[in-house]
Parts: structure tokens; C-alpha cells; sequence
């Protein structure tokens, strides 16, 4: 008989006044079995939309600040991961402010010497030094992306393209390079990441196509290819990824959703983007259509459409796949729900195991080690 792996699942939240999330809430998945526990609040915090964790586990990170904290409410705070697998605990540890407003999106280097933001409204990336206890030290500097050119706004579609909108951050897999991709600027900004100093130096850009609008983006496995969710045209570009020189160079640009089916719709938005741990397989999630997208990675490392898959819920701003790639949960933000699939090792598709768990207002989904 099968001994049960639990890990942990953590659920950022956005906390509305007068909504029910009341921060960062905590659940425990059975790799084996695919059950998910009902998750309960791990620890108050204003606006914990998106987490991250440290290379060694020990430490999560989360956009926005508890209340009863010290300093500026636009902040990005650090949490001691506390207890066993499945049955981990928060422990507040220190929040730093971003400087330029609230964080959309947090994310570590792959060593774990520094911690980056990405502000939408303020349209910047922000670089902070972490001590070796995973505490966040210092807030480093404020890059603002206006800085780099004029008309930032790159004005393809009106009113979500007037000025930049830093929504990503994550470093190349050797760590020499920091990318965000800048909604309102149709780029991916490259920075020339010093995480020993630590430091930013604009190194150049991924152009995307106009009026994309990137999102989010994650590496290939091997390194060799850049997908970038463009959350305005609801396409995934694809870039060969030159590790040497830190370039990216579009490759292929294919559709989350066919024009028939959005045309059904009155609203649609892309989100998110995954890739499986095997490699073969990309995901990426659909707001308004209230799915996911299944892709093929064939040979040259381009896409494939395979399925179109409905989440169950409602508004998925956010969805991960846990550490052994057999599992997805997808957030229902305006359902309340985290609903878990089963993924086929051969085909990428997903299946719903029946198994819908209440969450207010999910935004984020993160496994821990």
C-alpha cells in the first residue's frame, strides 16, 4: 500500500473591505491520493495576492503587509514556514516597503540572495536584499521602467496601454539576469541582475506583439525557450532564450483560446502560465472563459494546442501544478474555490477529480517543498 506524501498548498487572497479572506490560508494535498484538505487561515495579512518561497523552503513571501505591522502599507512581507509537510504554520518575521506602491507579483533568485517585485501601477521592478535567515534586510532600489524610453505606454489598446505596468518578476536558471514583463509596454524588460552587490542594470528587452500585453512568463526546463502569457490577446509567445547573451527572440505567438469561442463571451483575460515539471506539457489559465489551456511542447520546444479544459469555478487569476506533475488547482476567485485535476502523464489533459475546496477570494497558489 502506498504511503501518503502531504505537502503544503498556500492560497494568497485579495481582502477586500467587507469580504471574508483575512489573509494567507493553508491546505495539504495526498500526491497519492489527490486529496485536498479544507483549507484555514494561516496568518492575517492585507492583500497577500501573490506568494513565493525561498530556494530552501524555510521562508514565504507575500505582496502586502499584516495590519498590525510596523511601516508602509504598500509592502512586501517575509513569513518563517514553521512545523512539517502538511502541517506547516506562519510566523511573521518582517515586511519592507516597495517603494513605489502596492506589488502585483514577489519572486526569490534561484539562490535565494534577493527578493524582486513588480508594481502595476507604479509601472516599476523593485530589488531587495535578503539576510541568510530568508528575512528581507533592505530594500535595494526602485527601477522604474518609465525611466527607460519614452512613451513607455506602447497605447496599442486604450486605457490598459497609456503608461507601463510591471506585472512579473523571475531570474534566468543561472541567476545573471532578472525579466518583467510590462503589461502596458507589449515587453518583457531584462535586467543584468548583481545578486552578490545586489543590483539592476537595464540590459535590454523581449518584444512581444502589440497590443499583447505580458503577463507573466516561466522557462523551459532546459533553459533553451522563454513562454510569455500575454493576458490583452490571450496568446502564449514563444522566445528561443540565447543564455550567453541574455536575449530573447520571438519565435511563435498561438492562441489560449479560438476567436469563435471568445466570441461568445463578454469578457476574456489570460493569467497565468505553468509549465509542467516533465517539460512536455504548458498550461495557462483563462478568465471570463473560466479555463485552462493545455499545449503540447514538440521537438523544436513550440506549442501544440491539446484541450481546453473548464475549471469549475470562476475567475481563475491564478493556478499551479504540485511538485510530482500529476496534480493542478486551480483558484476560483470570484467562486470561492480551489478545484484540484488530475493530469495524464502521456497527453498533458486534465481530468476533474471531483474535489472543490472553499477559499475566499484566491488569487495565488503555492506549493511548498
Amino acid at each position: 500500500m502506498a504511503t501518503a506524501q502531504n505537502v503544503d498548498v498556500w492560497f494568497g487572497t485579495t481582502t477586500p473591505k467587507g469580504g471574508e479572506s483575512r489573509g494567507i490560508y493553508h491546505s495539504s494535498l495526498d500526491t497519492n491520493t489527490g486529496k485536498l484538505t479544507r483549507p484555514t487561515l494561516a496568518t492575517q495579512c492585507d492583500q497577500p495576492g501573490f506568494l513565493a518561497l525561498h530556494p530552501d523552503g524555510k521562508t514565504l513571501y507575500a505582496t502586502g503587509r499584516p495590519a498590525a505591522a510596523d511601516g508602509p502599507r504598500d509592502a512586501v512581507s517575509a513569513f518563517r514556514v514553521n512545523g512539517s509537510a502538511g502541517r506547516s504554520e506562519l510566523e511573521f518575521i518582517g515586511a519592507v516597503g516597495t517603494g513605489d506602491g502596492g506589488a502585483a507579483q514577489v519572486s526569490t533568485d534561484r539562490a535565494g540572495k534577493v527578493l524582486l517585485s513588480a508594481q502595476y501601477g507604479g509601472g516599476s521592478t523593485s530589488l531587495y536584499q535578503l539576510d541568510q535567515d530568508g528575512r528581507i534586510a533592505r530594500l535595494v532600489e526602485v527601477k522604474k521602467h518609465a525611466d527607460l524610453m519614452p512613451n513607455v505606454g506602447s497605447g496599442a489598446v486604450e486605457g490598459r496601454q497609456t503608461a507601463s505596468h510591471a506585472h512579473w518578476t523571475g531570474t534566468s536558471p543561472d541567476d545573471r539576469f532578472a525579466f518583467v514583463p510590462d503589461l502596458g509596454m507589449d515587453r518583457v524588460v531584462i535586467w543584468k541582475l548583481d545578486a552578490d552587490k545586489p543590483s539592476l542594470t537595464h540590459h535590454g528587452y523581449g518584444i512581444c506583439p502589440p497590443g499583447s500585453g505580458p503577463r507573466h512568463m516561466k522557462f523551459s526546463v532546459d533553459g533553451s525557450k522563454i513562454y510569455v502569457l500575454n493576458e490583452l490577446s490571450l496568446t502564449i509567445t514563444v522566445f528561443d532564450y540565447n543564455a550567453q547573451d541574455g536575449e530573447m527572440t520571438p519565435v511563435q505567438t498561438i492562441a489560449t483560446l479560438s476567436e469563435e469561442v471568445k466570441a461568445k463571451e463578454t469578457f476574456n483575460s489570460a493569467s497565468e502560465i505553468r509549465v509542467h515539471p516533465s517539460g512536455r506539457f504548458v498550461y495557462s489559465a483563462n478568465r471570463g472563459h473560466d479555463s485552462i489551456s493545455v499545449f503540447r511542447v514538440d521537438d523544436t520546444g513550440t506549442l501544440e494546442a491539446v484541450e481546453v479544459e473548464a475549471i469549475r469555478g470562476g475567475w481563475p487569476r491564478n493556478f499551479n501544478i504540485d511538485p510530482t506533475g500529476k496534480w493542478l488547482i486551480a483558484a476560483g476567485r470570484d467562486s470561492n474555490t480551489a478545484t484540484l485535476f488530475s493530469i495524464d502523464a502521456e497527453s498533458g489533459e486534465l481530468t476533474f477529480m471531483r474535489e472543490t475546496q472553499p477559499v475566499p477570494t484566491p488569487i495565488c497558489v503555492l506549493f511548498g517543498q
